[in-house]
Parts: structure tokens; sequence; C-alpha cells
């Protein structure tokens, strides 16, 4: 199944000097649970390690811009990201980068929430996608297994807290935005 969500929601149009990847994550948690941490742009610290602090510039819809400050350890302190999709039916988020003091340009992903039982209760598939330029001096491998140790930090993170919001009893979204 997951082979037909990316088919259906992860293509992107990678140029030579470009790379792309989609990476997938099980998470033992109602997939609303779920979509609700991921669809607050103007909150990604709720579960990504690496941003300290958002601020999120005019209105939360489709065309606003976040400015994020990273944590120290990666090679970056900033980053300003574009909302460039966000659809609570079919549970699709987009997010183009259009600044920062960091190596990736013209990166964007797609991440996709779906229902799916797991040992018999309800769980979640997230399926993140990217496509990144490479940057002078790296190589595409090098360039996709940074971004991608990235994302899997983040998805391990979304995954612990929604765990962990289940167990605690929570099933329902958090605050919507």
């Amino acid at each position: 199944m997951e082979e037909e969500y990316i088919r259906r929601h992860h293509r992107h149009l990678v140029k030579d000097d470009q790379c792309s990847s989609s990476l997938v994550k099980r998470i033992r948690a109602p997939v609303n649970l779920v979509w609700s941490l991921v669809r607050r742009f103007d909150q990604p610290q709720r579960y990504k390690p690496f941003v300290s602090r958002c601020v999120v510039q005019g209105d939360l819809e489709i065309g606003s811009v976040r400015e994020v400050n990273v944590r120290s350890g990666l090679p970056a302190t900033t980053s300003k990201e574009r909302l460039e999709l966000l659809d609570d039916e079919e549970h699709i988020f987009g997010v183009k980068i259009v600044g920062g003091d960091h190596r990736l340009r013209n990166y964007s992903s797609v991440i996709t929430v779906h229902p799916e039982v797991i040992d018999g209760r309800p769980g979640t598939i997230v399926i993140e996608s990217f496509v990144v330029d490479v940057p002078d001096g790296n190589t595409k491998d090098e360039t996709c297994f940074f971004v991608e140790a990235l994302i899997r930090c983040n998805l391990k993170s979304l995954a612990d807290v929604s765990e962990r919001l289940a167990v605690q009893g929570h099933t329902e979204p958090i605050d919507r935005m």
C-alpha cells in the first residue's frame, strides 16, 4: 500500500543536480493524533528535535512563512520555510525552504499520513519525501544521506511523541490551528 501512497503523493520533478528520496515510518498511534502534530506549521518543535523556536509571519494558510531557529550541532542556525500544501482531508503537508543560513537550496518536502492497523490497534503510516539541490563539493549520495538522517530523526521523534500521547489516553487531535 505504501508504494501506492508514494506514487500518488510523493512524485518530485528531480533535476540532474538534485537528489530525492522517500522515507516511511509506522507509528502506534491513531492517524488523527499523528496528523494533529504534523499539520502544525507554527509548532514544528512539538516533535522536531532540531527546532528550538518557530515564528510564523501572518495568518496560518498556504503561502505562510515561518522562521525556524535550529539547535546547535547542525550546520545551520536558521531556516525560512513556506507552507505549500495543507490538506486536512487527505492528510498531506508540504513545505519549501525559501531561505536560511544552510546549504539546503531548493528543498521541498511532502509528508502524508495514512491510517493502518498495527497489532490490531489503530496506527499510522507516515511518509516523507523530499527533493533538494546537491551543494557544490558534495555528491548526491552524501546529500541524500544527510537529509535522510535528519528526516529519520524527526520521524522517530514524531513516533515517540505520538505513541507517548496515545499511551496517556490522547486519541483525539492535539489543539487544532
